[in-house]
């Protein structure tokens, strides 16, 4: 199992927020470039980076800040927030970016979703955010009336080939993933031909809860707030993720 440390970006600083809420900022670092490069040296491989500027005014705000994240690390990096056009998500790509996340234009522009699949294929991923089960989009500030499973299930048709979940009421809370709903998505997900894949997001507090995902045979997990507070190393969760490798191929 892959273990992605997260990087929120505002305002081109490092922040988490507590249930989506802009309201309730924690800024953990001014240099944001510093913090990826301290992930990399614990041995993370992928990086999680999300814009969250960019996910509230509908377009990139802080590519400056991912263009020096990229240069200053080896990283895998996938980014989300704010691409709801072709030709933003084909100048992230371009910086050298690995992975891009489509939330908002994943849900309500399905051509677009279908096209950048046609041309990027699995660098493409779907973020699908909900709350209370529901689909949350505009950077979780309006919710749709179409549930985070069923939705994925639309999207395996469409040929999405890896979808990031999160259950907001747990994102920044340290209060543990939501482990039945992740469950009903990875059964969704499982059941698609090919089966497709699923990285968890939100609440991740303790080794144990690592545990608890890869026996649901998720293929990541992100971590955020538990990385910043000091409740999760980030040494101890690759290395924990990576002794739970065998039991993630059994449960799968």
């Amino acid at each position: 199992m892959i273990v992605l440390p997260a990087i929120d970006l505002r305002e081109g600083r490092c922040v988490r927020l507590y249930q989506g809420d802009y309201r309730q900022t924690t800024v953990y670092s001014h240099d944001p470039v510093a913090v990826a490069q301290r992930w990399q040296e614990a041995g993370a491989r992928w990086l999680h980076l999300v814009d969250l500027d960019g996910a509230a005014q509908g377009q990139p705000v802080n590519l400056a800040t991912v263009e020096r994240i990229r240069a200053a690390t080896t990283l895998q990096i996938e980014l989300g927030g704010g691409l709801r056009d072709l030709t933003s998500i084909e100048h992230v790509l371009s910086l050298g970016i690995e992975r891009v996340v489509l939330g908002t234009s994943a849900v309500r522009q399905p051509a677009l979703l279908a096209e950048a699949l046609q041309r990027w294929g699995e660098r493409i991923a779907v973020g699908l955010d909900a709350r209370a089960g529901l689909v949350a989009v505009a950077g979780w500030q309006q919710t749709e009336r179409i549930a985070a499973v069923e939705l994925a299930a639309q999207l395996c048709a469409l040929g999405v080939a890896r979808f990031i979940y999160t259950d907001i009421a747990r994102d920044g809370t340290l209060g543990g993933p939501n482990l039945e709903a992740l469950q009903a998505m990875q059964q969704v997900v499982r059941q698609a031909r090919p089966a497709r894949a699923l990285i968890a997001s939100g609440g991740v507090r303790s080794l144990e809860d690592i545990r608890s995902l890869a026996r649901l045979g998720v293929e990541g997990v992100i971590i955020g707030k538990a990385l910043y507070t000091g409740d999760v190393d980030l040494t101890a969760a690759l290395a924990c993720a990576a002794s739970c490798e065998p039991m993630t191929e059994a449960g799968a």
